[in-house]
């Protein structure tokens, strides 16, 4: 029996999901810890630094060297939660670190990374400013989130990067025609985030069952006519998990760790029941064949809509 890696992305315990329960939020974390998971994810920009404050809260007392904390920062927002670009000047970026750290309880950060590419600052500029603070005993490694395989490239360059973050589901797999390759040619590692799609593919999902302050109410996948559609993988992909004699959340999990020893998984499971559900999904051993059988499932290119509103996309480093 193979046993991968899995991280806890901790976004919707503050953000983008609608209405969630702190003491819930607080549990599931301490349930993640308990459990052997070991790398936590947030941003500093998730509900405006409430989330940073939530895992400190579920992190105190525990031994700081038991788990690592990745830290995205740079985006902009205003005080009604909208976007606002980026930032990733390099008195920005020190700024940021500081403000997260003192939210955070801690003195350093393991993987502190731009959430997205500033399009007016050099890569060489941001990562450089990590570098700084890397070298002042503040962070631990350089990382980078929604980039392409040439601006990997540039940031590592100017100092080794630990890994990527990016999107990579069953279906969204544009990182396996450039981006992936450089990562491997490179030695970098890549957190693969939205493994379920958003809960798209968890087997969970019903079409408009999106709550109040729910992005996925605006998301094209889970739009009406599309959402319909995917459905359909989703139902698919449930026959071989069933088959499998597991769930459809699990099979969507282990696929992704299937890929690859260097591809850890994050899960934003926001209740301990959610994280029960994919934590055996990294005991979950996959044969060729039941490789074979999820892509008759869900064949490459199949989901219909983008895997973010239009006015997002272009901050991407990939696409689909």
């Amino acid at each position: 029996m193979t046993t991968r890696t899995l991280g806890l992305g901790a976004m919707g315990m503050s953000d983008a999901y609608g209405p969630s329960d702190r003491a819930e939020s607080i549990a599931t974390v301490h349930a993640a810890l308990d459990a052997g998971v070991t790398l936590i994810d947030t941003g500093d920009f998730y509900a405006m630094g409430h989330n940073e404050l939530l895992l400190a809260e579920a992190l105190k007392g525990r031994d700081r060297d038991s788990y690592q904390l990745s830290v995205k920062f740079g985006a902009l927002r205003g005080p009604g939660r909208e976007f606002g670009g980026t930032d990733g000047r390099p008195e920005a970026v020190k700024n940021f670190l500081a403000y997260s750290l003192n939210r955070l309880g801690t003195d350093h950060i393991d993987v502190y990374r731009p959430a997205r590419l500033d399009p007016a600052v050099p890569i060489e500029d941001t990562v450089g400013a990590i570098k700084e603070m890397i070298d002042a005993g503040f962070v631990r490694h350089v990382g980078l989130s929604e980039v392409d395989a040439a601006t990997v490239r540039r940031a590592h360059a100017v100092h080794p990067v630990h890994d990527l973050q990016i999107e990579y589901s069953l279906i969204s797999r544009a990182v396996e025609d450039e981006v992936l390759p450089t990562l491997r040619e490179l030695g970098i590692g890549m957190t693969a985030y939205g493994v379920l799609s958003r809960g798209l593919i968890s087997g969970h999902w019903r079409a408009g069952a999106a709550a109040p302050g729910d992005a996925r109410a605006f998301s094209p996948r889970f739009a009406a006519g599309n959402v319909e559609h995917n459905l359909t993988l989703v139902e698919a992909l449930r026959r071989v998990a069933d088959a499998k004699g597991c769930t459809v959340a699990q099979l969507a999990i282990a696929w992704v760790a299937a890929q690859g020893a260097d591809i850890v998984p994050l899960v934003g499971a926001r209740t301990r029941t959610r994280l029960a559900e994919a934590l055996p999904a990294m005991r979950l051993d996959l044969t060729a064949d039941d490789l074979a059988e999820i892509e008759k499932a869900v064949p490459p290119g199949t989901a219909r809509g983008d895997r973010y509103p239009a006015a997002f996309m272009a901050s991407l480093g990939v696409g689909n």
